[in-house]
């Protein structure tokens, strides 16, 4: 994980974990204190999950005051990561395993009390979890199968924004932060 400076010079901020070097960060958020979370799978590797030079598993990290604790260790494919509004909440999905999970946040950020948020595996269309972000409202917004979900902090799936193919990521812009950004495969 590397930092870029307003002068432009790249700082590292994080490379290893245990003296392991990580396999392909893939998401990355940043809490208001400054805590860094990040998913590291497989993606930078070349032979994926079989490759020699592996040296992780699959897993979820904070970065807080230089130092690189492993959060969770039980995704196949982590990917997406999310912050409630008030960063109470945090939700990782799993694209394998097609689902997303909520934790509580704790006061020294690290996260507990993990259960099922959503299960996306229920829709046959085309997608996975991959990309995910939260509106001012606390609604997640999920790619996955058929497009993006829309899910109330409850749990309850509000509808599905319809995409033509599969949706690689997504982000909230412009100067009020009202317009949906999507990335697809192609």
């Amino acid at each position: 994980i590397d930092r870029i400076e307003k002068d432009g010079k790249r700082v590292t901020v994080a490379s290893r974990y245990d003296g392991k070097r990580f396999g392909g960060p893939n998401d990355i958020v940043v809490k208001k204190d400054g805590a860094i979370y990040f998913t590291d799978g497989f993606g930078g590797l070349r032979g994926r999950d079989k490759d020699p030079g592996r040296e992780l598993d699959p897993g979820i990290y904070m970065v807080k005051e230089g130092k690189v604790t492993l959060l969770l260790k039980d995704y196949v494919t982590p990917n997406g990561l999310v912050f409630s509004p008030d960063e109470k909440v945090f939700y990782a999905n799993d694209t394998t395993r097609k689902l997303v999970m909520r934790y509580d946040v704790q006061p020294d950020d690290t996260v507990t009390n993990g259960r099922l948020f959503i299960d996306t595996s229920t829709d046959k269309a085309p997608g996975n979890p991959d990309g995910m972000k939260v509106d001012t409202k606390g609604n997640v917004y999920e790619s996955g199968p058929g497009g993006i979900w829309i899910v109330s902090a409850e749990g309850k799936r509000l509808g599905t924004i319809l995409v033509p193919e599969g949706v690689a990521n997504l982000g909230f812009g412009d100067a009020d932060s009202k317009t949906l950004y999507i990335t697809a495969r192609t």
